[in-house]
């Protein structure tokens, strides 16, 4: 299912973007957006990256808001 999502999410733009509030500033948005569609894709801007890498900002985000990671490339991540 997760390789289904993926191919999914090439198509997908995105519609959350994270900036320098932080992940708790967009967790009610992504779960809004989650509760419409099926894939939610998510853009760290650098001044949230901060010292942090966006695998592990990607997943902080996941468990905030309780959807899946399904994947994260470059400083984008899929959640289903």
């Amino acid at each position: 299912m997760t390789e289904d999502l993926r191919a999914q999410a090439h198509d997908v733009d995105v519609t959350v973007w994270v900036g320098k509030a932080g992940i708790d500033a967009v967790v009610e948005e992504l779960r809004d957006q989650l509760a419409e569609q099926r894939l939610v894709k998510v853009k760290f801007l650098r001044a949230a990256r901060g010292d942090a890498d966006t695998d592990a900002l990607a997943a902080d985000l996941a468990e905030a808001v309780g959807a899946d990671l399904i994947e994260t490339r470059g400083n984008t991540a899929v959640y289903h």
